[in-house]
């Protein structure tokens, strides 16, 4: 199957839905409360339907499910696209320029292709299965790094992964591993472009991480559970380099 045309589809749509949101950045835009408690804003809403729209447009027999309006209830196509207008709306709420756009592509329930763009930094990161993974139009790397004393780790909440793995933190700790909480999907980013080694969430729904099976694995590194399986549909999420791989998972059960 001939990958481009999604991919150019995909970055297309990640960029002018980030256009979107950058009109209401740093706006003193209102949020509300989602039944979740999560904040939504309207920059959410605006930008995720004019996804929607496209997608029902280009690709009207595809599924689509998105984290502000749900699944369109198509489910018996092959295809699937996910979407998460804004991957970090706190730090959009707050004026702090590290939220992404992404969206992602299933095909038979692989993640295929992706987009994960951050409109204020205008930093595009892509990929398709077979094509590489692009960083503003060069091929993106993660690092060389090969030991976790050389490493930088990065989560949104170090105190959530100590909720779900009470001694997470201690056991990099213990490893010297430099320890950042820069958030989000801006730590995947980092991973991906190997100015990160590690990052890892303790939950993630799947429109939070659909991108980035397939942008890591082009990238030369991976993403998946946290114990090692990879993909989008395990409600957590760890990348890292290929280098640090076995020594990261052998961490995470502990050895």
């Amino acid at each position: 199957m001939n990958l481009q045309p999604y991919l150019d589809f995909t970055t297309s749509l990640a960029y002018y839905a980030g256009k979107i949101t950058l009109r209401y950045f740093n706006t003193g835009v209102q949020p509300e409360l989602k039944e979740n408690n999560d904040p939504v804003t309207i920059a959410d809403r605006e930008a995720e339907a004019f996804i929607r729209s496209e997608i029902e447009r280009v690709y009207p027999t595809h599924s689509i499910v998105g984290e502000e309006y749900g699944e369109n209830g198509k489910n018996g196509s092959s295809f699937r696209w996910i979407i998460d207008p804004i991957d970090g709306t706190i730090s959009f709420i707050r004026g702090v320029p590290l939220y992404g756009v992404l969206i992602g592509l299933e095909i038979d329930g692989v993640a295929r292709v992706g987009a994960a763009y951050f409109p204020p930094l205008d930093e595009m990161l892509c990929a398709a299965d077979g094509l590489g993974c692009m960083w503003n139009g060069r091929r993106a790397r993660v690092s060389q790094v090969n030991k976790l004393s050389n490493a930088c780790v990065v989560s949104s909440d170090f105190q959530n992964l100590a909720a779900k793995m009470p001694d997470v933190v201690e056991r990099f700790q213990a490893k010297k591993a430099l320890m950042r909480t820069w958030a989000d999907a801006y730590g995947y980013l980092l991973v991906a472009t190997g100015r990160a080694e590690v990052a890892l969430d303790p939950r993630l729904d799947v429109y939070d991480c659909a991108p980035y099976p397939v942008i890591m694995k082009e990238a030369g590194g991976s993403f998946g559970s946290w114990s090692g399986e990879e993909g989008h549909t395990y409600g957590e999420g760890i990348a890292c380099n290929a280098a640090l791989k076995p020594e990261v998972m052998e961490l995470m059960r502990g050895s």
